[in-house]
Parts: structure tokens; sequence; C-alpha cells
């Protein structure tokens, strides 16, 4: 099986929960989608950097999915979606790329 990197779990994480929350009208499920993706990152975050990698991630994770519903008042919602995703992709990335 292909490793699939965290960067890329994290960020399909903020735009598959937006997705699934905004084409099925279930907010919980997107939910899902995101807590499932974050978890499965957060696990891959602590394998690869350690503890304090996997709980800033985690931590920065949380923040860009919050921080996501005000920017989209200002941008939009889709484009505050991918600068979340962006952003914490690019975080991950830079914290576990050498240690992978």
């Amino acid at each position: 099986m292909p490793h699939i990197p965290s960067s890329a779990i994290a960020a399909a994480g903020l735009v598959g929960g937006y997705a699934v929350a905004r084409w099925t009208k279930k907010r919980p499920l997107g939910g899902v989608v995101l807590a499932v993706a974050g978890g499965v990152a957060a696990r891959e975050w602590q394998r690869v950097g350690g503890a304090k990698a996997a709980v800033g991630l985690s931590a920065a994770y949380v923040a860009a999915f919050g921080g996501s519903h005000p920017l989209a008042r200002k941008i939009g919602a889709w484009p505050a979606v991918f600068t979340a995703a962006g952003a914490v992709g690019a975080a991950s990335w830079a914290v576990t790329r050498e240690r992978a």
C-alpha cells in the first residue's frame, strides 16, 4: 500500500469534511470526516515527529478548522477552506518532511 503523506491527509480532511457537510446537508457527517482524517494524520504525526509534533499539528488542524469560519465571511466558503487546508498541509510538511 502506498504511503500517503500526513500533510495530504490533513488537507483532505478539511476539504473533505466541508464538502461532505455541504453536499449532504448533514454537518455531523462532515464532522466525522474531519475527525477521522485528523485522527489518521495525528497518528502519523506522532509516528514521524513525536508527541510534540502531533500535539502542535493537531492544534493547528483544529485552529484551521475554526479559523476558516470567520475567514469564510470575508473571502467565501471554498476559498477559506482551501486556505485553511493549505496552511495545515504546509505546516505538516514543514514539521515532518525531514523525519519521514
